[in-house]
């Protein structure tokens, strides 16, 4: 037995799973509204591309970006536009751009803990491996010009032992 769910469901649904922290798994949000995790993501999907809406109200879901989409720049503008704000000004304020004070808190917190050294260890052997493929790649071609050129060279040197022309 297949089941409907309201278009309203979808909306709150979709809206529930864009919002939550970068730390909680769609698969969790979806087996907490009781829907597939597929079917949560292709709600996402229609939502995104403006093909989710309500029938009663009409209205669409706004176009705002997920708090996990705004980059670091915007990150710290929005730490340091609220760093002196209170309470409920920060609320408003997040409210008006689509976030949730937690966001702002956990932004924060990120940009004020430095990176830890496993991290940064892990993103420099990350770089030595790029690193050394790349310099592989490198000499490979290096190595297949020098043989094309050879060649190039030695066809020209045939031609002209045989008496062939490039005019003929």
């Amino acid at each position: 037995m297949r089941r409907r769910f309201t278009q309203e469901f979808k909306v709150q649904a979709v809206e529930k799973a864009l919002s939550q922290c970068d730390d909680v798994r769609l698969e969790d949000i979806a087996d907490d509204l009781g829907v597939g995790y597929s079917t949560l993501q292709r709600w996402i999907a229609l939502a995104k591309k403006h093909q989710l809406e309500t029938h009663q109200t009409g209205s669409q879901m706004t176009a705002e970006k997920r708090p996990q989409d705004w980059s670091l720049e915007e990150r710290l503008n929005a730490v340091i536009e609220c760093g002196s704000l209170d309470e409920a000004a920060i609320n408003e304020y997040c409210r008006n751009k689509g976030l949730y004070p937690h966001h702002i808190q956990q932004w924060k917190k990120d940009l004020v803990t430095p990176p830890s050294n496993k991290t940064v260890k892990s993103d420099s052997k990350q770089l030595k491996q790029e690193i050394k493929q790349l310099q592989k790649e490198l000499n490979r071609k290096d190595k297949a010009l020098a043989e094309t050129a050879a060649l190039l060279v030695l066809k020209k040197k045939a031609d002209a032992l045989w008496g062939f022309n490039e005019d003929d």
